[in-house]
């Protein structure tokens, strides 16, 4: 740490612990955990996953920028980008003061007017190289957030890039943590990298490596997603493989297998350590909150309830999961469930737009599953729930309000 670069914050969490506490939690979400996870009123049963809501990494993003706000009270705060993928935590920040900068469509952030009198935020996902480099330029005190568990990935893919294996990263290639991590490998001259974003993607790259894909089917997949100057025919001998530490946990896996498959097809077992690794860089908080809807939904439920930001990976990945077992609506907050008529808006998994649901709840009793996103905070959770309940017109017991 110096007195312009910050990763561990200011020690100021007791001061202002009483206003994160005030801002996000919720004492109806406690006191279902309290009860084991369960609330019943009436006909209406809410069930929570174990694990659900704000992570670690979170946690500690928002900390660190309301200790910066303590911090600093009277210098201009700047945050590149959204801190985390939840609208409600973003605006509350600009409510403290702290400027948004949003990058332009090519992911470019413009810092021509931060200068060394200015505080800036570096958020959860991180940034690219090349933006720590203009910031460290202009003399501001920097306060990076960037979770452990993306750091982790850093790592793994700088070693890739050092020892002349390609990163093949399994993530989406316009997410901001996505863009942080490849860049990464441009540290190295040499360094490769290219995004994979499902398994159908990786199928066609596996096809490639044992011999069954054309260079011009890569470069019509991958072609915007590779690193500058990438050779198809020559990039893809070595490669390791990482992933956005969002992502489904199992189709990473899967898709670090079937790699392992085709380069052990095109190089042979015994060849293989030389052509191939792989690391499993999802982020334990990911996992846990994945596990614990897997489990969720072995239970008898009439539906899923998904709580976080619509451009949320890890809230998007949660509501994949649970679609496929149990009617699933993914919804940004309590505001689209619509009491007095009885509808929901709500993203159904692969669907771009809000849809809207008539008469979602329908009558007789109901057993909803509940979770959220690792950005989603718990008085958000809170205020679903208790829109659930006016839809049918029922009232908290006085003991969970």
């Amino acid at each position: 740490m110096t007195d312009r670069y910050f990763r561990k914050g200011f020690g100021l969490k007791q001061e202002i612990l009483g206003t994160l506490t005030n801002d996000y939690h919720s004492h109806l979400v406690n006191r279902i955990r309290e009860q084991g996870g369960t609330l019943t009123v009436e006909d209406l049963t809410f069930r929570l996953a174990k694990e659900f809501g704000f992570c670690y990494g979170v946690d500690r993003a928002v900390e660190y920028a309301y200790e910066s706000r303590k911090k600093f009270p009277d210098r201009r705060i700047f945050l590149v980008g959204e801190i985390i993928h939840n609208p409600h935590v973003n605006a509350k920040l600009e409510s403290m003061g702290i400027a948004i900068i949003l990058p332009d469509g090519d992911g470019r952030f413009d810092f021509s007017g931060i200068t060394a009198e200015d505080v800036v935020l570096i958020p959860a996902f991180g940034v690219q190289v090349r933006d720590l480099h203009l910031l460290r330029e202009s003399g501001s005190v920097l306060v990076d957030t960037t979770c452990g568990s993306v750091l982790n990935v850093w790592k793994r893919v700088e070693r890739y890039a050092r020892d002349g294996f390609t990163a093949v990263v399994h993530g989406k290639h316009y997410h901001e943590e996505t863009r942080a991590t490849v860049s990464q490998v441009t540290k190295n001259p040499d360094g490769r990298y290219l995004v994979v974003r499902h398994m159908p993607e990786a199928e066609i790259l596996c096809g490639f490596i044992r011999g069954e894909e054309t260079v011009s089917r890569m470069r019509e997949t991958f072609g915007h997603k590779v690193s500058s100057g990438f050779d198809f025919e020559h990039d893809l001998e070595r490669v390791g493989v990482a992933n956005q530490t969002t992502m489904l946990a199992g189709e990473s896996l899967a898709i670090a297998a079937k790699l392992r498959e085709a380069m052990t097809a095109r190089h042979g077992a015994e060849h293989l350590d030389a052509h191939f690794r792989t690391f499993d860089t999802i982020c334990s908080a990911t996992q846990e909150r994945q596990d614990a809807l897997l489990d969720l939904i072995e239970e008898p439920l009439d539906m899923m309830i998904v709580i976080g930001g619509y451009n949320s990976s890890n809230t998007s990945n949660l509501a994949s999961i649970a679609s496929r077992k149990v009617t699933t609506y993914h919804i940004a907050d309590a505001t689209c469930i619509d009491a007095e008529t009885g509808n929901i808006r709500h993203k159904p998994v692969g669907v771009d737009q809000e849809v809207v649901k008539e008469q979602w709840l329908g009558d007789g009793a109901r057993c909803l599953g509940i979770t959220a996103g690792a950005s989603t905070p718990n008085n958000k959770i809170g205020e679903a729930i208790e829109r659930v309940l006016q839809t049918r017109a029922l009232d908290l017991p006085t003991e969970a309000t």
